[in-house]
């Protein structure tokens, strides 16, 4: 069984054991590879490769170089999560079979283009045959939790780059496969983060040192490998990656903080030359650059309003000056994706929580938008033709209850079609709604909620609400095939789009960062409140999932009005912002001010951070049961500042019982060996734990 299934099992028994009466199951453990459309990566048993570069990763971060007062704490909570659970093994049991149902149902419709979890074999599927080619067998592999991140073809398909990557670290080996009659693995270039091809034999890659990309390399293989550093960000608010151009014209190297890009160009059909720069940054500018015809045209959110629109300019006046607006989306709108096509651009974007289809004339400008599905929630875009001809657009919708279904839109006739009817139907008995909730400075929240059709009294009903708001990311909105069996079993979901997410565009953002960062508690609170004045549960029926940043609003909460919810699981949450964001020496501190703030230069922000800091903010109250998982090998969460919450909460809870004789709560903290923060699919756990807190 998947490790991942074997956790849900686990932390399942917190809670079904005392008030166990609905049940769960698991979403299988799946990745998705961004590759060319004839790769496929299957489940294999042999591997034989990075044995010894993945044994030196796992080395490098044990836990013994780490202070001694540490490890005690560490270890008296794990002796104290095996004597909380140890009574529920039963209950393992009763849902293992169940969750293996659950994988097994969805595993054929997901997207066919995925990496299992496990060890595996990278095969070249040849177009119309139906044999395959062995391209790259990892035999061997000491291993558990490997997959293949990325995969690149060379333009003229001498070569393949294929990123590989553990659960036991942020860190990837790039392997690189000289293609042919009798391929072979030419090289491995490790801490690799992103790689493009700008000619068969000449790559351009990045390198992540302490979770940060500030160098980019080209390297060519052959007779004369060589390798030298063509470009170096000099700021540490700054993160490198590359991209290649729709048409192969150009790779785009990107310098992005949080706030502000920068972009070089570097032409494909002349890689050795020095990369140029398009627009040199400018604070609060943001750009991305696609290309076509001998034009660029730039994503950005330069202007008025302060949302992202579709520029364009020459190739050789690229500077901001020259720009020329083609189309600007409306406020509150989330861009979510954008692909280019020969006399077309597709802009997939969110409006009123909504999913649209914009499809942009790029020879007269006209604009159609179409309104995709109403139940749509997610939108993913298919890796499309390298033919820059092609009249097709392929993308799949789906939404945290309904599977993935393909679509296609004809860019020739203006239609939209979806593909046939899957063996598994998507779900009839599930009632979808898109609600708002009014936040205390008048602010109308989107709110989406899943629950099962006619339903008795949905007051007595368990609620499960997720939230995240932070760095402008959306919640996660995609489908999990446990979300299923909790609404069969009674739940209501609820999904909570809250100021600091993305869901409403850049704007929704800027209100809940910095020194708005409280608007998003406020709305979580009026979202809670909403529902259960709505009839939609009650509080003692209530649970708070959040993952990452969204544990700083989910632990806000606990401490600000712990009333509304009854249970809390959080999943390697950020709890301790104010001593992380004091201290520079720490991976992200110093690329996160933009976000935060920072506090170590400015008191205004030091009380505003102290202000809702969950770990600053635990006070003798009330609190409801927590259980937090903890991966040893996070290094954007550190398992110390975890600990420190933990066993501040613990101790302010036990003092207030033994003063007034109240009940203690479960407070949980189960740290997972190995694993990282950037783990694949974890956040297809933050729901599959919910089960634990089944309600009498």
């Amino acid at each position: 069984m998947h490790q991942k299934a074997k956790f849900f099992l686990q932390t399942l028994r917190f809670g079904i054991a005392r008030h166990g009466k609905y049940t769960q199951q698991q979403h299988d453990h799946q990745q998705f590879i961004d590759c060319c459309p004839w790769i496929k990566v299957r489940k294999y048993h042999n591997f034989k490769c990075l044995q010894n570069k993945c044994k030196k990763s796992i080395s490098a971060r044990t836990i013994t170089s780490r202070r001694f007062s540490y490890m005690d704490l560490l270890n008296m909570e794990q002796e104290n999560t095996k004597s909380l659970l140890i009574n529920y093994l039963d209950s393992m049991e009763k849902f293992k079979k169940k969750i293996e149902a659950s994988y097994d149902k969805y595993s054929l419709i997901m997207d066919n283009l995925e990496v299992m979890s496990g060890l595996f074999c990278i095969f070249l599927y040849v177009l119309g045959i139906n044999s395959c080619e062995v391209l790259v067998r990892l035999e061997e592999l000491s291993l558990y939790n490997a997959f293949v991140e990325r995969i690149r073809i060379s333009p003229g398909e001498e070569y393949m780059a294929a990123s590989i990557k553990t659960s036991y670290s942020e860190d990837s080996t790039c392997v690189i496969v000289k293609l042919g009659k009798y391929p072979e693995v030419e090289d491995f270039i490790p801490n690799v983060f992103s790689f493009e091809w700008a000619t068969d034999g000449i790559l351009f890659y990045t390198c992540q040192k302490n979770l940060r990309c500030c160098n980019v390399f080209r390297t060519s293989f052959g007779n004369k490998k060589h390798t030298e550093c063509i470009y170096t960000e000099q700021d540490p608010r700054f993160f490198v990656d590359l991209h290649c151009t729709s048409d192969k014209c150009f790779l785009t190297i990107n310098s992005n903080s949080k706030t502000t890009s920068e972009v070089w160009l570097v032409d494909c059909h002349q890689p050795w030359n020095l990369p140029v720069l398009v627009q040199k940054r400018n604070s609060g500018i943001m750009y991305h650059i696609e290309h076509r015809n001998n034009e660029l045209y730039i994503l950005t959110n330069f202007g008025e309003p302060a949302e992202y629109k579709l520029m364009k300019t020459s190739i050789n006046s690229c500077s901001m000056k020259n720009w020329q607006l083609i189309y600007t989306l409306k406020r509150k709108t989330k861009l979510i994706d954008l692909v280019m096509f020969k006399d077309h651009c597709v802009i997939f974007l969110k409006y009123c929580n909504q999913l649209y289809l914009n499809i942009i004339s790029l020879n007269d400008h006209s604009i159609q938008s179409l309104k995709l599905p109403v139940w749509a929630c997610a939108c993913q875009l298919d890796t499309q033709p390298e033919d820059s001809s092609s009249s097709a657009c392929s993308f799949q919708l789906s939404s945290p209850v309904h599977p993935p279904r393909q679509f296609i839109y004809n860019l020739v006739n203006g239609s939209l079609y979806k593909q046939a009817e899957q063996e598994e139907p998507i779900i009839t008995d599930c009632h979808m709604a898109r609600l708002e909730a009014k936040s205390k400075d008048g602010t109308l929240v989107p709110v989406t909620i899943f629950y099962k059709k006619n339903s008795e009294s949905l007051q007595k009903r368990p609620l499960l609400i997720h939230v995240y708001g932070a760095y402008g990311v959306d919640l996660n909105m995609n489908f999990k095939a446990e979300n299923q069996v909790l609404i069969e079993d009674g739940w209501i979901l609820a999904y909570c789009h809250v100021r600091g997410g993305g869901e409403l565009g850049l704007s929704w953002h800027a209100g809940g960062c910095l020194n708005n960062k409280l608007n998003g508690l406020a709305d979580l609170e009026a979202c809670i409140e909403f529902l259960h004045n709505l009839g939609f549960s009650e509080p003692v029926f209530t649970a708070l999932t959040a993952y990452s940043a969204g544990g700083i609003l989910a632990g806000a909460l606990c401490n600000a009005n712990p009333r509304l919810i009854r249970a809390v699981v959080l999943q390697a949450p950020f709890l301790d912002i104010l001593n992380t964001m004091l201290d520079p020496q720490l991976p992200l501190t110093i690329e996160e001010l933009e976000e935060w703030g920072d506090p170590s230069s400015d008191n205004r922000y030091m009380d505003y951070i102290k202000s809702y800091c969950p770990y600053q903010n635990i006070r003798p109250q009330t609190y409801p049961s927590i259980i937090i998982t903890a991966y040893e090998n996070d290094q954007r969460i550190p398992v110390e500042g975890i600990l420190k919450y933990t066993q501040r909460l613990r101790k302010v809870i036990t003092d207030q019982r033994h003063s007034r004789g109240r009940k203690m709560p479960n407070i949980i903290l189960d740290v997972q060996a190995g694993g990282n923060h950037a783990a694949a699919s974890w956040e297809d756990l933050v729901t599959e734990v919910c089960q634990k807190f089944s309600f009498k």
